[in-house]
């Protein structure tokens, strides 16, 4: 009898312990790309022009006739121009005229941006009803200004990747490469960004995603940044945006299957 109540009594506590883990495997244990990740966890930008801007770009997505998507943070939201800007209002915008006017081209640059915000825009309407042949990614440079993780911000940035998948399936997607920042090549941020690039060139398969890195044509031959492109060493100005049309040009001719426009 004792024998018995002793092994009931084992029976119970190793059912209860296992009980136990299998709870604990549901709740405890964070997977790999949990939303405490900061960086694949959508958020929305509260200032006011951004949701301007926001409403603004729904309007245009809205009236449909999209060939070509421009998405990232203030980098590409300057082939706009930079009004606020008086040593060099024009920006990219006569770069973006010649390059991209006659492409049906809409920007979705938005100053400040990082990967979560970007999700949170693609998850809020800015690719809904549209069939873009490409979109052109470029983000990440503010997710290291506030010294996220390399892998985090490279995680980000393939969320992004999956968000088009899912949304505009028959885009194809042109990933370029963050551009470097500071002044030479131990700046740490542009380190930073190096070690981003350094992930997400893995994720071209060169059928839906393609990886372009155009970073040496802002370089000297020292690494060093060059300042008549980016005199502030982080956007481009007229000449950089100009730099960046050439560089990119023959791939995003190439991926449109249209006629690429020649350098002045």
């Amino acid at each position: 009898m004792k024998v018995q109540w002793f092994t009931l009594l084992s029976l119970s506590l190793l059912l209860n312990g296992c009980a136990k883990n299998t709870y604990q495997s549901k709740t405890d244990i964070i997977a790999p790309e949990s939303d405490l990740i900061e960086a694949i966890t959508p958020a929305a930008r509260d200032h006011e022009w951004a949701k301007k801007r926001h409403e603004s770009k729904l309007k245009r997505i809205n009236e449909g006739d999209v060939t070509l998507l421009m998405i990232g943070d203030s980098i590409t939201h300057g082939w706009e121009g930079r009004p606020k800007n008086p040593k060099d209002s024009k920006g990219g915008k006569e770069v973006w005229d010649r390059y991209y006017g006659h492409r049906k081209a809409v920007n979705l640059g938005y100053g400040g941006d990082r990967t979560q915000n970007v999700l949170w825009r693609l998850q809020h309407g800015e690719v809904d009803g549209i069939t873009p042949k490409l979109a052109v990614i470029m983000i990440g440079t503010n997710n290291t200004k506030v010294l996220d993780p390399a892998k985090d911000t490279a995680l980000g940035i393939k969320h992004i990747i999956r968000e088009l998948h899912s949304r505009v399936p028959e885009t194809k997607i042109l990933l370029l490469a963050i551009f470097p920042r500071g002044v030479g090549p131990d700046d740490a941020k542009r380190q930073r960004n190096n070690e981003v690039n350094g992930i997400i060139s893995g994720y071209a398969d060169n059928e839906s995603v393609f990886f372009l890195n155009i970073n040496e044509q802002f370089l000297d031959d020292e690494r060093t940044l060059l300042i008549e492109a980016m005199p502030d060493l982080l956007h481009p100005n007229q000449k950089g945006y100009q730099i960046w049309a050439e560089a990119m040009e023959p791939k995003v001719a190439e991926l449109l299957r249209d006629e690429a426009v020649q350098a002045e």
